[in-house]
């Protein structure tokens, strides 16, 4: 026993001296991008259809998680979760015009937190929903340049003449033949890499926060980038319909797109403007990777790289046509699952992990990769072991919500609930990812699936009735 023992220790030491020791950085600075409406389709998430190597080169110099799942489906209460660290719920962080210093008024920010450990924060484009959110995060005014004109930017003759007079929106897409920095995102990194710059010369750690708004509708690029994508390679999606048994609950009437020039009240689109969409949308994908392109570019020239630590995230998924639907707003998992890479100094040896993991995660990984104590209102937890080791054991299910449908999705099941004002449940469905990883047939009722339900169930609920406990206890930050 005793030889036993010196033997486990002999063991312990030795794996400890060959584990790759992580240096601490003091002060590592954040660049922290948030991208409106990416889906986790794109190279680096095993896509090659859609053209992106500058998010592709930093997922390969990081790591993307390829089962990250936002917390609510909508960028108003989406930004509201991921910023505080905090759970939606049916009665916090519910909608796009979500407040955090409404729902939550005395959370701190994860912006917040760096201003108060001596970092000087700075918000470029679309981070809160509502640039005066919790304003007192950044050390400057946030800025976008949306502020002076609409935030749908027609470039186009024929949009503006459209558009006029603000009582009726354009079409949902145009391929302007103009600059990058016609459109905003343009400019937004354009600022960016001059705050990078200011920055540098003034040697403060940093907090950059930019907020790119492509690819969200309407879908504007230059020319160039809808030419990436000849209209003869475009396809529709091979689930462009409701999947077989699903609930009339989860299929919603896509309102955010209907408001748009040629497309209907009621009904599916033609297939000649579905195929524009996704065009479209492909095209502002490839015109904003440019963007993240050049800021990265930036942050190597000025010698910022090796200290800075970088965030990418789509604030939720978005349906091209799969299922029928349009937007983002479902409980499916091309709402719920969007993209998340980090590359943090010294932390490059892996690339990809599919551990589940959600956005309320994100607070807490930054705080123990910052060395700054976390504070008491964080829901999430702090997935830095997996940048060590992202194959090791980690959540056995995350949970997301929209409206009154509640989600938990684990390593194979993603199981919803719909649930009226008396707790009553009028609705559900359940999809087996491994052997339906699209979607198309509900199996809440099949045979032999009864005990996976009850399960899931039995979770969900107490998960729900765990954030109940939290609201009547105290809605206040810590």
């Amino acid at each position: 026993m005793k030889y036993g023992k010196l033997i486990l220790l002999f063991i312990s030491a030795w794996l400890a001296a060959c584990s790759p020791q992580r240096e601490k950085i003091p002060q590592p600075n954040i660049l922290f991008i948030a991208v409106d409406d990416l889906r986790p389709e794109l190279g680096c998430y095993g896509q090659s259809h859609i053209i992106s190597p500058n998010i592709d080169k930093l997922a390969n110099s990081g790591m993307a998680f390829t089962n990250a799942y936002c917390n609510i489906p909508v960028c108003g209460a989406s930004r509201a979760s991921l910023l505080t660290g905090i759970r939606p719920t049916a009665n916090r962080f519910v909608d796009y015009n979500t407040w955090a210093n409404e729902d939550v008024p005395g959370a701190i920010s994860l912006p917040a937190l760096f201003k108060q450990n001596g970092y000087h924060t700075i918000s470029n484009g679309k981070v809160f929903h509502h640039k005066d959110d919790l304003k007192d995060s950044w050390t400057e005014a946030p800025w976008n340049p949306a502020e002076t004109s609409s935030y749908m930017n027609y470039q186009t003759q024929l949009n503006q003449d459209i558009f006029s007079d603000g009582t009726q929106r354009g079409f949902p897409y145009e391929a302007g033949d103009v600059a990058d920095t016609a459109y905003f995102d343009g400019k937004i990194a354009s600022k960016t890499i001059a705050d990078l710059k200011r920055l540098k010369e003034e040697g403060k750690p940093f907090f950059v926060a930019t907020g790119f708004l492509k690819p969200h509708l309407p879908f504007n690029a230059p020319k160039k980038y809808w030419d990436l994508y000849p209209e003869e390679n475009i396809q529709l999606p091979d689930n462009y319909y409701p999947p077989q048994n699903a609930p009339k609950a989860a299929i919603h009437n896509f309102g955010e797109l209907r408001s748009y020039y040629s497309i209907p009240k009621k009904g599916p689109v033609a297939d000649s403007t579905a195929l524009n969409l996704i065009r479209g949308y492909y095209a502002c994908v490839s015109y904003v990777d440019v963007q993240i392109g050049l800021v990265l570019d930036a942050l190597d020239e000025l010698g910022l790289a090796e200290n800075t630590i970088v965030v990418l995230w789509g604030d939720h998924g978005w349906q091209l046509g799969e299922h029928s639907i349009w937007c983002k707003h479902a409980n499916f998992k091309t709402s719920l699952n969007a993209p998340l890479i980090i590359r943090a100094p010294g932390y490059n040896d892996e690339h990809r992990s599919k551990a589940l993991v959600e956005f309320i995660d994100i607070y807490p990984t930054l705080c123990e990769l910052s060395g700054l104590e976390k504070p008491t209102q964080l829901h999430g937890k702090s997935f830095v072991p997996l940048l060590e080791n992202p194959d090791q054991a980690w959540k056995e299910k995350v949970y997301s919500r929209f409206i009154k449908g509640e989600s938990i999705i684990t390593d194979r099941y993603l199981y919803t609930e719909w649930i009226n004002q008396q707790d009553s449940i009028y609705a559900s469905m359940l999809y087996d990812h491994q052997t339906d990883p699209d979607e198309n047939k509900n199996i809440v009722g099949a045979d032999g699936i009864k005990d996976t339900v009850q399960s899931l169930h039995n979770q969900l609920h107490q998960h729900i009735e765990t954030d109940r406990t939290y609201i009547n206890e105290s809605q206040q930050g810590g």
